[in-house]
């Protein structure tokens, strides 16, 4: 076995939330990842082809929500919520990657930067290293403007968005739990508020609209509540005291879809089915129709219900099993955060050398060296320091 086939191998024993030989592995939710990833890389370096993939990041704040909402749930659930814990876990989580990526980008950027550029850079990596990138790029500029395309961290601001989420949605969720109130009614609460602040404003203040973690948390929001329907047969618990036209609705998704790891029935898988088509249709059509000017508005609401409807469908579900649960999908999935980390510094520091937009062949080179690097990091750094 070669060396390639040897660390793509391994790949597929990772752990928590993507080891397929763990209990109810889901393989169909790293596909999305790499539908998300490819979304955003493709846009960054072909933006001709995929003029929408931008809106690959709200898939992965859908994903976010429901996996880390999802085991906050539990411990809470569970009696076993540790805020010292759950923050260990981020750190281990994103942490390795980052470092590694923010150190190789500020060396680089020491030889191929005029001492001003540096200097910015040296700004944007203390920000980025805090998880403050997006309210710092929110003050300097918009993100589809031409300077935008020569910071070398300006895809930071999406890790910004979530980690402002997990510093303050803990703490909200096990306030909630001591005071013995209704966590199902105060969730929704705040996605109905983070989705109307996102209308109120993208029309006045785009920039604020597409960085703001206030306008973005009902997609993360979005994935939490999709974590606690799939958790509705705790009803009567501290998640599920809900009228009873709530749960009955509930009841009647859980026969439909949101079924992921059992074989469903003849009619379920249908249904399922077509919710996985439906997920994809829409997020087909965000990558083809989303614009850039007023996102994310209006249009966020395609990649956020694609991505709900395909991980609610479930792994059996036609389109799940069809396109993301291929290997080579999971693969892509798997190593979807550090491929996120390194692409757009290699892109960014191309366009600064040539000084303008770099050749084809150029840009398909990045692209080849991105995925290894994003191999490398994930097999060698990233995996060994989380597990």
């Amino acid at each position: 076995m070669s060396f390639v086939q040897n660390l793509t191998s391994r790949f597929y024993l990772s752990c928590d939330p993507s080891n397929p030989h763990q209990k109810n592995y889901r393989p169909h939710i790293d596909g999305l990842r790499a539908i998300a990833v490819l979304s955003v890389v493709g846009y960054h370096f072909f933006p001709n082809w995929v003029k929408g993939g931008f809106v690959g990041v709200d898939i992965f704040f859908v994903i976010s929500g429901f996996l880390i909402g999802g085991i906050l749930l539990d411990s809470l659930y569970n009696h076993s919520f540790s805020i010292k814990d759950f923050y260990a876990r981020r750190v281990k989580r994103i942490f390795p990657a980052l470092i590694v990526v923010l150190a190789a980008t500020l060396a680089f950027g020491g030889f191929a930067l005029l001492p001003e550029d540096f200097k910015n850079l040296g700004k944007h990596t203390v920000g980025g290293a805090g998880f403050i990138a997006n309210l710092m790029f929110w003050k300097e500029s918009g993100y589809f403007d031409v300077a935008s395309e020569k910071k070398e961290l300006l895809h930071l601001w999406s890790l910004g968005v979530e980690e402002q989420f997990y510093i303050i949605f803990p703490l909200l969720l096990w306030g909630l739990t001591k005071k013995n109130l209704r966590l199902v009614t105060f969730i929704v609460l705040l996605f109905v508020a983070s989705f109307y602040w996102n209308l109120a404003v993208y029309k006045k203040d785009p920039a604020f609209d597409f960085y703001s973690p206030v306008t973005r948390f009902w997609e993360l929001l979005a994935g939490v509540l999709l974590a606690l329907w799939e958790r509705r047969h705790r009803e009567g618990s501290l998640f599920f005291r809900c009228q009873p036209a709530i749960n009955t609705i509930s009841s009647l998704a859980r026969q439909i879809v949101f079924n992921p790891t059992s074989p469903p029935n003849n009619r379920a898988g249908a249904l399922s089915s077509f919710v996985s088509l439906a997920g994809i249709v829409f997020i087909v059509i965000a990558l083809y129709k989303a614009k850039a000017a007023g996102f994310p508005g209006k249009q966020a609401l395609y990649p956020v219900l694609g991505a709900v409807c395909l991980i609610g469908a479930g792994s059996h579900a036609l389109g799940n099993r069809l396109l993301l649960s291929l290997k080579p999908m999971v693969w892509i999935g798997l190593i979807s955060y550090p491929l996120y980390l390194w692409h757009w510094p290699l892109i960014t520091y191309a366009r600064v050398i040539v000084n303008g937009v770099p050749s084809r062949t150029l840009r398909i080179s990045l692209l080849l060296v991105a995925i290894l690097l994003a191999t490398l990091t994930y097999g060698f750094i990233e995996k060994p320091i989380r597990f």
